[in-house]
């Protein structure tokens, strides 16, 4: 899952970017009000880590802005503001969960797990362009009806597809959904991942844009 963590205390974030990627999320950083709304912009974050005391303005900001606009998003606020009133108007305003600072790493931990079962239940395990179809709930995918086998980062590579059907999927992008952050990934990869998948698809299913990356179902 990618997330966006947005803390200004370098050295919390630091520690919390190298937790969470342990964690197996994939994750991008911004320390300010304006940074983080640019990240917002980016349909991969899937998930928010958010502190209110920003340098550039009020965390509560984008708050207001991710309900507004990308409501799907959970978020969870982790900030110094630990009093009642900052909690009940944080959860009024439709924060998922309100951790205050200090904080025990394993308990943000369990928190996310919960606001990302909650993300995942709210949407649908089956994902369908033409004749191939995954449930990534049960782990499975076939092509007309007929199941094909995938090792892990095909099916991981395959999913990041078809989750975004007809937009087209940078070589860049891919690898961060497919491997932690600091793994050594080969420099044609996910050219040979690609080339696995075209044996058991037909080959125009994944079309390829040349310098620009890769994309499933209609542009």
């Amino acid at each position: 899952m990618h997330l966006l963590l947005v803390e200004d205390d370098h050295l919390v974030a630091e520690g919390l970017c190298r937790s969470l990627r342990q964690q197996g999320y994939s994750v991008e950083h911004s320390s300010t009000v304006q940074s983080a709304m640019q990240w917002l912009q980016s349909e991969e974050i899937e998930l928010v880590v958010l502190d209110l005391g920003l340098p550039d303005g009020d965390g509560i900001d984008i708050l207001k802005h991710i309900k507004k606009h990308r409501k799907n998003i959970p978020v969870v606020i982790l900030t110094a503001r630990g009093s009642i009133d900052d909690k009940v108007m944080g959860l009024d305003l439709g924060a998922d969960d309100y951790l205050a600072k200090p904080f025990d790493p394993a308990e943000l931990f369990a928190r996310l797990r919960v606001a990302s079962r909650r993300l995942t239940q709210a949407q649908t395990s089956t994902l369908k362009v033409g004749n191939v179809e995954m449930d990534t709930a049960a782990f499975t995918v076939s092509f007309k009806g007929e199941p094909v086998n995938l090792p892990r980062k095909e099916f991981m590579l395959l999913k990041a597809l078809l989750e975004n059907q007809g937009r087209v999927q940078s070589k860049q992008q891919l690898e961060s959904k497919l491997y932690e952050w600091g793994e050594e990934v080969g420099s044609n990869t996910i050219e040979v991942h690609i080339h696995h998948l075209r044996k058991k698809f037909p080959k125009e299913f994944i079309k390829t844009l040349r310098g620009i990356g890769y994309v499933v179902g209609k542009r």
